[in-house]
């Protein structure tokens, strides 16, 4: 979480929490959001002299298809206590694209644990993936790790398509491949456990075509979804972000050709922030009354309450 000054502008400060909000049969739940929300934002305004927040940013992951009960609740609730009178609630892909492409035309991938990316023209917002380690995400962290935990195992049954490297890595790290399945399976966070074996995929991708093409087959997928989003003209900018790119070049190499091939048109850029700065962005320009994105019920939802 950030907060910048009244105007938008003067100090940035920062709070974090590891907790992971919960979701549950009404999708985000409203009130867990604000038992972490509130204690930050008050440390947040004595830290950096902000008298009063009048406009909140909130930046959700699965806010599109998981957000109903925020849209219904947090507005009202961080009204009562913090006197906001303007509420964004925005998708954390848009938070990405915000703070690595400003309000331009273009499209970001945003790669990490899962992957998402999502375009705009200024006048409406496309999405292509997002949805999740079992359904898609594909050319994420938990893909590429799936992919290479499943090169190990071809390998140690003697099919056709396994890696011997990686087969040495998986049990480096995870034991004997037999207990694998029970390390994985009963996780609540097994996402984070597949991503955690990406980098090695990436650390094996010189010496091992598996591992290698893993990635190509990740950078394909990663392309393919920026190019489902990306407006078809002009010269619209596309920037990757998230954590992924800190594999280096196995993958971003890669990524650089596919994307190259798959938008020509399109000028590569890299990202000027992250999200945080993104929702900062937003709130500013709400703030100012210069705000230029598009908004939508799912992506990017303004309101305004009473007194504001």
């Amino acid at each position: 979480m950030g907060t910048a000054g009244d105007d938008g502008h003067g100090p940035l400060g920062r709070r974090a929490s590891r907790e992971p909000v919960r979701t549950g049969a009404r999708g985000i739940e409203p009130g867990h959001l604000m038992t972490q929300l509130v204690p930050m934002a008050k440390a947040l305004t004595a830290e950096t002299g902000v008298s009063r927040l009048d406009t909140v940013v909130v930046g959700a992951a699965g806010l599109a298809t998981l957000g109903d009960a925020l849209r219904a609740e947090l507005p009202g609730a961080l009204a009562r206590e913090l006197g906001v009178r303007t509420v964004a609630l925005v998708a954390d892909a848009v938070t990405a694209y915000v703070g690595a492409l400003g309000p331009r035309a273009g499209a970001v991938i945003a790669a990490g644990t899962g992957l998402i990316a999502i375009g705009t023209d200024l006048a409406r917002w496309r999405r292509a993936d997002g949805w999740g380690h079992l359904l898609g995400d594909c050319g994420g962290g938990a893909w590429i790790g799936r992919a290479g935990l499943e090169a190990a195992l071809r390998a140690h049954d003697g099919r056709e398509g396994g890696s011997a490297l990686l087969l040495a890595r998986a049990e480096e790290r995870f034991g004997p491949v037999a207990g694998l399945p029970g390390q994985v399976y009963p996780r609540s966070d097994r996402p984070a456990v597949l991503a955690s074996f990406a980098p090695e995929v990436a650390a094996c991708a010189a010496d091992d075509p598996v591992a290698a093409g893993v990635l190509r087959a990740a950078a394909r997928h990663m392309a393919d979804s920026a190019a489902a989003v990306c407006p078809p003209g002009g010269e619209p900018r596309v920037a990757v972000t998230g954590g992924l790119l800190k594999m280096g070049d196995p993958l971003v190499v890669p990524l650089e050709e596919e994307l190259a091939q798959r938008l020509p048109h399109a000028r590569r850029t890299a990202a000027e922030g992250d999200p945080l700065h993104g929702s900062v962005r937003i709130a500013t320009d709400l703030a100012t009354g210069s705000l230029t994105l598009p908004g939508d019920d799912r992506m990017l939802w303004v309101t305004s309450l009473p007194g504001g």
